[in-house]
C-alpha cells in the first residue's frame, strides 16, 4: 500500500517537479514552489500534500511560513523493493540522493529533515536508538552508542575497531518520544568538521508503527559533508528499520 501511494504522487509530471525543485534547494516554501508550476497557488497546495501523504516530502512550520524538504526514504525503499534485487545493490542508488542545499538562509532552519515508518512500538524503537549491543548491528561501521542518557550526559559511537566516530552531549531526552543530541564528527579532521551540529529523533506512534522523524539542524550547505551526512542517515534509518521489522540490517557501510 505504501509503494502505491509512492508511484501514484510520481506518475504526476507537475510533483516530480516538485521534487527536482527541492532536490536542488531543499527547505523551500510554498510561495517559493509555486513559482515553479503554472498553476494556482491552490494547485501547487495540493500536488504537495499528495507529496506528503506519499511521505515523498515532510513539513517543518516556523511562524508563519511552512517549509518542504524531501524525504528520500519511501523512493528509497521503493527502489530496494522494485528495483535492487533485478539490478545493482541498493547502496549505489544513494549517490543520487544527495541534496544540493545553495541558500545561506537556510542555516536559520533545519537543513536536512526526513521520516520513516517503521512497524514497532515506541519502547523497541527508543531501545534500538540508545542500546549500543542494537545500534552496532545497523549503525554505520557497525558502531556503538555508548551513553549514561539523560538531559546533559555525554554520548559517543564507537566503531568494532574502538575508534570514536561521533561525540557530544544529549540536550533532549524525553523517553519513548524524543531524542535530541549535539554532534560532533570526530572521525574528520579537526579542521574539517566544521561547527558542531545538532540531531533530534521524534518518535511518534501511528497505529501498528512508528513515524520517526530526524531532523539536523545546523548543516553547512557549502560543506562536502552535509550530502555525505544525509547520505548516511538515510543507509542508517533504512537499515534501522530493516533490523526491527525483519530482524535483519541492512548492509551499510561508510559516511
Amino acid at each position: 500500500m505504501e509503494d502505491d501511494a509512492v508511484f501514484k504522487a510520481l506518475a504526476d509530471a507537475h510533483r516530480r517537479t516538485l521534487l527536482d525543485v527541492l532536490f536542488q534547494r531543499d527547505g523551500q516554501t510554498l510561495g517559493e514552489l509555486c513559482t515553479h508550476l503554472p498553476m494556482t497557488r491552490y494547485g501547487v497546495m495540493k500536488h504537495l500534500q499528495i507529496l506528503e501523504d506519499a511521505g515523498l516530502i515532510t513539513t517543518h512550520k516556523e511562524g508563519r511560513e511552512k517549509y518542504h524538504y524531501l524525504n528520500p526514504i519511501p523512493m528509497q525503499d521503493a527502489y530496494d523493493r522494485w528495483v535492487s534485487k533485478y539490478a545493482q545493490p541498493w547502496s549505489q542508488s544513494l549517490t543520487g540522493l544527495k541534496y544540493a542545499l545553495e541558500s545561506d538562509a537556510m542555516s536559520s532552519k533545519p537543513v536536512h529533515k526526513m521520516q520513516i515508518f517503521i512497524r514497532t512500538t515506541p519502547e523497541k524503537l527508543w531501545e534500538a536508538l540508545t542500546n549500543g549491543q542494537i545500534t552496532q548491528q545497523y549503525y554505520i561501521a557497525s558502531s556503538r552508542v555508548e551513553s549514561t542518557w539523560g538531559a546533559g550526559a555525554p554520548y559517543r559511537y564507537i566503531n568494532a575497531a574502538g575508534e570514536v566516530l561521533i561525540e557530544g552531549m544529549v540536550t533532549t531526552y524525553e523517553p519513548y518520544s524524543k531524542l535530541g543530541m549535539s554532534f560532533n564528527p570526530v572521525w574528520l579532521p579537526e579542521d574539517v568538521r566544521g561547527d558542531i551540529t545538532d540531531v533530534l529523533f521524534e518518535i511518534e506512534p501511528v497505529k501498528a508503527a512508528c513515524k520517526l522523524t530526524l531532523t539536523h539542524a545546523g548543516l553547512d550547505p557549502a560543506s562536502p559533508l552535509t550530502g555525505r551526512i544525509q547520505t548516511g542517515w538515510a543507509q542508517i534509518t533504512s537499515s534501522l528499520k530493516s533490523l526491527l521489522e525483519t530482524g535483519e540490517p541492512l548492509d551499510v557501510e561508510t559516511m
